[in-house]
């Protein structure tokens, strides 16, 4: 048996593991000492495993180059010189009629590693010539990059995941951990046993709310002036530090004549927190010796997401809970390498490393390094990921080369989404599975999967680990960055690495915060905590330690913003507002766990909406049934899962399912400041479906309808039949 050390693929935590190989097959894990998993792994990293060997449970792998010859023709495989010529001319035909800013790519946070994230940025500024480049992060953790950028200066967080459970207080803020981050969930558990309190704030009595010294039954909508309140409270209390907030920030006096309008008395309506529980909450953080705030989605994909992040930074200074071991900031993020995505410079407005595209020096750095005039490279930022639908619509946006992404299941208002994407002169899908997003390409370019590359993920508290491959490329697939680079040359500007750890030095030598990070000190188990500038430096599990913030001054901004309502409200029509979240047995489009045995067998389509009895009883639904769930954007169906665990007046869907897509009902509305979509506030409406059997008949017609195609378009010479196999219901 062959064995293989990597980092699990399915969240930031970063968990250490073994791949097991026999005959060229994936057939097992088992768990390493990591530094974050200390040899546990969760349900994902345990049995995530055998997508690897195209199990063909949902989707098949995508195993040679493809190409359509004219919009409306069929896929055709085709060698892979022709697919890069192919590519590469129409590129560059794209480039010289509509000028370098007609091409959009996005990079991947699921599996790909660094190093591929790195070609295809500078594939992006060193051959097209544009800032066109964005990641996943935008539609999720990009709020806290920003914000945390405006105001503390690093857009990551500020102690590492092992410090959790040493913390005094952990307050827990529109953020699931046994769902999302399993590994961190067992760390939280640890820290309550060690004595902690535990705050959640969330619309849901998530799994932590039930070890929670307080629980806050927030209303959706409010996080904005819930955290103004707390701010206000914390002055008002006398709970800040004065001498901290003097001596390590800016901007004090301006930011309390905006907090000191949110006390907990005239928010209550909006936030639904009793000013008593309120006070309580605040005192619980303020006054514990080390304190965290932790955060996800519920933060992020708000109309005021970043503002929102502002203030949680706000929070943690004014009460120095920051800039210390065991406390700070925590937005712990969602894909395994979303966090290196941005550190490799998948960004519009930044270089590899968060070196800004519009500082004059880091444009002469990069030029000379890579070789080019200082005029290739924009001085601009580029278009976000949630620009290309309006891109599109307007005529700016030509070309798009998605790289290991599926928009049409992830983005808001998939409607909208498929209308763009067909809409396109030129579309390019890289990935490993047919996705309905890659279906619809005029290119497909099979990469690699986890597994069969090596490369380094950065875990979400900024840690680099490396992993390896166990079992060589299937068939025709080739490894992500080879492929950037065949084509980077075909279009003129000649890219060749032997290795990813080419690669690796390359960025080390760009990226000063990186430079420590050698493949040799991340054998193993071995692992590299940036900023780590050389390489006998010990790595920093902590940042802004003794106040000193990343910004010109050293010093802290306080930034405050009045709270406003979510852009669509309920009403007679869609009395319901929908939330999207996420579960523990699948990730992001499931193409990955949808082809794992195990995991494809916890649930099937089309998935559940969770709704709290008294909405059930009202529309005459009952648990399992199959309902309606609509928008103003669609029409979808689901389960009920029936809880009065959730708050009653907003159902909550996960976005992996095909039939039950909640992406078809979400809008396309986003923060102004992030450009992150509105996912967690919509307007909606369920109704029960009086012919049960016809609903599941249906539901089966859907689904199988749907596999066939995909199958089809990944195999389309063959045209191999599909299996039929009954759907599995949890």
């Amino acid at each position: 048996m062959e064995k293989a050390w990597a980092v699990c693929p399915y969240c930031g935590a970063g968990c250490k593991l073994n791949l097991l190989a026999e005959n060229g097959k994936v057939v097992g894990v088992e768990p390493l000492d990591g530094i974050t998993n200390e040899g546990e792994l969760c349900l994902k990293g345990y049995y995530g495993f055998d997508f690897i060997n195209d199990t063909n449970i949902l989707v098949p792998r995508i195993l040679h180059p493809m190409i359509r010859r004219k919009k409306g023709a069929p896929l055709e495989r085709v060698s892979w010189d022709e697919a890069l010529d192919f590519t590469a001319e129409n590129l560059v035909r794209i480039k010289k009629t509509y000028g370098p800013r007609s091409i959009m790519l996005t990079g991947s946070s699921r599996g790909p590693g660094n190093e591929a994230n790195y070609v295809m940025q500078k594939f992006t500024r060193a051959c097209i010539g544009n800032n066109n480049i964005d990641n996943c992060a935008r539609t999720c953790h990009g709020p806290s990059v920003i914000g945390l950028m405006d105001t503390v200066g690093s857009g990551a967080m500020t102690l590492s995941i092992p410090q959790m459970e040493n913390a005094d207080c952990v307050f827990l803020f529109g953020y699931n951990p046994s769902a999302s981050h399993p590994i961190v969930s067992r760390r939280i558990v640890k820290a309550k046993e060690k004595g902690a309190k535990i705050i959640v704030a969330d619309p849901r009595v998530i799994e932590t709310a039930r070890i929670a010294d307080l629980y806050l039954p927030i209303k959706n909508g409010c996080n904005l002036a819930m955290m103004n309140t707390f701010c206000n409270i914390a002055v008002n209390d006398g709970l800040i530090d004065r001498v901290f907030v003097d001596a390590h920030s800016n901007g004090f006096d301006e930011w309390w004549e905006t907090i000191k309008k949110y006390t907990p008395e005239a928010t209550q309506e909006i936030t639904g927190i009793e000013p008593a529980l309120a006070r309580e909450a605040v005192r619980m953080y303020a006054t514990a010796e080390n304190a965290i705030i932790g955060w996800g989605m519920g933060v992020t994909q708000q109309k005021q997401g970043v503002k929102t992040v502002h203030t949680i930074a706000a929070l943690a200074t004014i009460t120095n809970q920051i800039g210390r071991p065991n406390c700070g900031l925590a937005p712990v993020r969602g894909q395994n390498n979303v966090q290196g995505s941005c550190d490799m410079g998948m960004w519009p407005s930044l270089y590899p490393g968060y070196q800004k595209v519009e500082d004059p020096a880091m444009r002469e750095k990069f030029a000379k390094a890579w070789g080019v005039p200082e005029e290739q490279l924009l001085l601009e930022p580029g278009f976000k990921l949630t620009d290309l639908p309006h891109g599109v619509k307007e005529g700016k946006i030509k070309a798009f080369y998605n790289f290991g992404e599926d928009p049409l299941q992830t983005e808001p208002d998939s409607g909208d989404m498929k209308e763009t994407l067909e809409n396109l002169e030129f579309f390019i899908s890289q990935d490993i599975f047919m996705t309905q997003t890659t279906a619809l390409a005029d290119v497909v370019f099979p990469g690699t999967s986890w597994g069969e590359h090596d490369g380094v993920f950065t875990a979400s508290d900024r840690t680099f680990q490396r992993f390896t491959a166990v079992v060589p490329p299937k068939e025709e697939c080739r490894h992500d960055w080879e492929i950037f680079a065949d084509l980077s040359t075909r279009m003129g500007y000649p890219m060749h690495y032997n290795d990813t750890k080419e690669i690796w030095d390359e960025i080390r030598s760009l990226c000063p915060n990186f430079a420590g990070a050698t493949y040799e000190r991340m054998e193993g188990t071995g692992y590299a905590q940036w900023p780590i500038p050389t390489e006998d430096h010990p790595g920093s599990p902590n940042l802004y330690l003794g106040g000193k913030f990343n910004k010109p001054d050293g010093r802290m901004l306080l930034v405050a913003h009045d709270h406003i309502a979510p852009t669509e409200m309920p009403d007679d029509g869609y009395p319901l507002v929908l939330c999207t979240v996420r579960e523990v047995g699948h990730y992001s489009c499931r193409s990955m766990t949808g082809n794992c045995k195990a995991l494809s067998s916890l649930a099937e389509e089309p998935g559940y909406v969770t709704i709290h009895p008294d909405d059930a009883e009202a529309r005459g639904i009952e648990q399992e049934q199959l309902v309606w769930v609509y928008s103003r954007r669609g029409k979808v169906m689901s389960r009920a899962d029936v809880t009065d665990r959730c708050n009653k007046g907003t159902v909550y869907m996960t976005y992996q399912w095909w039939i039950g897509k909640c992406n078809d009902l979400t809008m396309h509305q986003t923060d102004p400041l992030s450009g992150t979509p509105e996912d967690k506030f919509s307007a909606c409406q369920v109704e029960g479906i009086e012919d049960q059997l016809w609903a599941e008949r249906h539901l089966q017609e859907l689904y199988l309808d749907l596999r066939g195609r995909l199958y089809q378009e990944a195999q389309p010479q063959e045209q191999a039949p599909v299996p039929q196999a009954d759907l599995v219901t949890a």
